[in-house]
């Protein structure tokens, strides 16, 4: 093959290419067309609404119970009886006997004092009747003998009948404490309350002070609210105990369920909190463990779950109701406190404002709207 034949199939191959190339592109779809987007800023507008009412403060905590103590035994021994109610997540009522221990022994200690406290007693009285012998007698010398003196209370037999009767109250004391170790070997609920935990059983050995159960109080549960002082302000009466109770309601969520337990300002540190810097409020939700009443406007609920310790609750306090300010949606609020407002004119102008509180989806102003 020559040089010209050569050259001949390398034209053919690049003209073959550039067919194939232009016939490949006309195959391909036409790009759509669009519009360029408009250089026209969009902005949303919303009313700007007069508020009437109480500003709700918003806050934030976890349940906790008005009261929680350790259950621990007095006195030692052998546990002999427990109360089935006693055990983690049963409800208890204040004097209900939660477990027992053996009284043997404490019955026996009472039996000793009695019978040392008869003892003393017959020796009071023997003392009673020494002294009373001893002043007769000593009247009876006085009066044959015109210049005898005061006779000494050794003479009447004073110190023994006191030594007497100080044995008799030491005795008396004796048999109080040996009956009170006997009832201290039954332990009972001091309020009503639900049992969080518990570690006794049958046969075990119980020493004093040695806690095998703890106990929280079921009359009421509390959620502690961290505040700024901006907006612990706007709670009424919240440092003079004159005012009344502040309503507040405590929110939680359930199985995807919003709930909300009604309950009031209860007290207010009077510290700050040296890392955060805020006070804390101590809100109080009076039976705490009924069902809550639910926030879904769906429909009725199954589930009425009770206000469980330790979740984390949203918290509404009813705050001072000013006479003039504005309902605006939180969106609108601009760096600096400001607002964008559109008159009647159609022209926006900026509005300074003074933020009473913010919400989740909404801020109660004052200012110039």
């Amino acid at each position: 093959m020559g040089r010209r034949t050569g050259y001949l199939i390398a034209a053919a191959s690049i003209v073959g290419a550039v067919v194939l190339a232009a016939f490949l592109a006309s195959l391909a779809p036409e790009p759509e067309r669009r519009e360029p987007p408009s250089r026209i800023p969009y902005v949303e507008t919303a009313p700007i609404v007069p508020g009437s009412g109480a500003i709700p403060v918003y806050g934030a905590g976890t349940v906790r119970p008005s009261a929680e103590i350790d259950i621990a035994p007095q006195v030692g021994g052998r546990v002999v009886w427990v109360d089935p109610a006693f055990r983690s997540g049963e409800r208890v009522v204040a004097g209900q006997m939660l477990f027992r221990i053996e009284e043997a022994d404490y019955r026996t200690r009472v039996r000793e004092a009695e019978a040392a406290l008869a003892d003393r007693k017959v020796a009071v009285l023997q003392a009673r009747e020494d002294a009373a012998i001893a002043r007769a007698e000593y009247e009876g010398y006085a009066g044959r003998q015109d210049a005898a003196g005061p006779a000494s209370p050794l003479t009447l037999r004073e110190p023994q009948l006191e030594a007497a009767q100080a044995a008799l109250k030491r005795e008396e004391a004796r048999l109080a404490e040996a009956n009170l170790a006997l009832a201290r070997t039954r332990i009972e609920a001091p309020f009503d309350g639900f049992v969080r935990e518990e570690s006794v059983a049958l046969g075990q050995l119980a020493s004093p002070g040695e806690p095998v159960g703890r106990l929280f109080a079921a009359d009421a549960a509390e959620v502690a609210v961290s505040l700024s002082d901006a907006d612990a302000a706007l709670i009424p009466g919240l440092w003079s105990t004159q005012e009344g109770r502040v309503s507040a309601r405590v929110i939680a969520d359930y199985g995807g369920v919003r709930y909300a337990w009604p309950g009031h300002v209860d007290r207010a540190e009077r510290s700050l909190d040296e890392l955060t810097r805020t006070i804390d409020v101590i809100v109080r939700v009076p039976d705490p463990f009924t069902a809550g009443r639910h926030l879904d406007s769906s429909g009725a609920v199954p589930r009425k779950p009770p206000l469980l310790v330790g979740k984390f609750a949203e918290v509404e306090i009813e705050g001072l109701a000013p006479d003039s300010y504005f309902r605006v949606r939180r969106a609108a609020l601009q760096p600096g406190n400001e607002l964008w407002a559109v008159g009647q004119d159609g022209i926006v102008r900026i509005v300074p404002v003074q933020v009473l509180q913010l919400g989740n989806d909404e801020v109660f102003v004052t200012g110039a709207l």
